[in-house]
């Protein structure tokens, strides 16, 4: 058995991690002003949100094609994989998870296990992170496949736009009808329904930034702080780096006990949150899903944050 790991890319993996766990990366089509950029390949992270900020015409986001995605399939055949597993960005905001689903039905020359994380960014990274870590411990299919719901399970995210307008344009916001927070000068709290849909959905609001972030805060420790397993934490940002550092900084000093990680609001991403949105993921630890000598955990009972 040959296993292997390909995600798009809205995980915003470095190129370091992918390397590392040989992970291949599908690119997820901007589409903007009659142009199709290929995400983190023909227009970078910080060209995104310059050009973003400056734009009269706002872009979109499409989805990787069956013919584009067949291409990956065929290289990974031609490699002699028997197996490949595919991690996507949630159901809820993309389609390309039933495009995966769909030609994994059809494909007889190799398995193909879809995966929904029904998240994105960091998230989705984690899950990526975590299969490659257990393919190249020598895990079988099952036990990855397992592993990857035992860590959905436990994941949860909380997230800040500076403007709704953006996701409400997308359609990206579930409840965007009943939430009117830019016309008052609201500060949304959003989440995404990681254990559900993989929707995006408002859950609170603040009058201030500050007000907003000690809820978030207040959110992140209810949900943690009785946890059978070790906490991980990514904080990422839609190019905000002294938001970013000083959520990072805060967060270290007042968890020690939990490891805590930066990551980006890619372009894809970005089209459909603007700038200056600041978000932070956590999960169980993935380190937690090996044992001292690095070998994988075969018997794992975990409880999900929302118990």
């Amino acid at each position: 058995m040959k296993i292997g790991i390909l995600t798009d890319s809205s995980a915003y993996l470095t190129t370091e991690q992918c390397k590392k766990y040989d992970i291949g990366v599908i690119p997820i089509p901007i589409v903007w002003d009659g142009k199709t950029y290929r995400d983190l390949i023909d227009i970078s992270y910080k060209d995104f949100y310059k050009k973003l900020a400056n734009a009269t015409v706002l872009p979109t986001t499409s989805e990787p094609s069956v013919g584009e995605f067949k291409k990956y399939v065929n290289q990974y055949i031609k490699n002699n994989y028997t197996d490949l597993i595919v991690i996507t960005l949630s159901s809820g905001l993309s389609g390309f998870y039933n495009t995966v689903v769909n030609t994994a039905k059809e494909e007889k020359r190799i398995n193909i296990h879809p995966f929904d994380c029904r998240i994105t960014c960091a998230g989705q990274a984690d899950a990526v992170l975590l299969a490659g870590r257990l393919i190249q411990s020598s895990a079988n299919v099952d036990l990855i496949m397992h592993d990857l719901v035992d860590l959905r399970n436990t994941m949860d995210v909380r997230f800040m736009v500076d403007n709704l307008n953006y996701l409400k344009r997308t359609g990206r916001l579930s409840n965007a009808a009943s939430f009117v927070g830019s016309l008052f000068k609201i500060k949304p709290i959003l989440s995404i329904d990681v254990q559900k849909t993989g929707h995006i959905s408002a859950i609170a609001k603040e009058r201030q930034y500050k007000r907003a972030y000690i809820h978030v805060q207040a959110d992140f420790k209810r949900l943690t702080q009785n946890m059978p397993y070790p906490i991980q934490s990514t904080i990422f940002d839609a190019l905000d780096l002294k938001r970013r550092d000083e959520w990072l900084e805060d967060y270290e000093r007042k968890f020690p006990a939990d490891k805590f990680y930066t990551s980006i609001i890619g372009p894809v991403v970005g089209v459909h949150v603007g700038q200056h949105t600041i978000a932070m993921i956590w999960c169980r630890n993935i380190n937690s899903y090996f044992n001292k000598d690095g070998n994988p955990i075969e018997n794992i009972n975990s409880k999900t944050v929302n118990d």
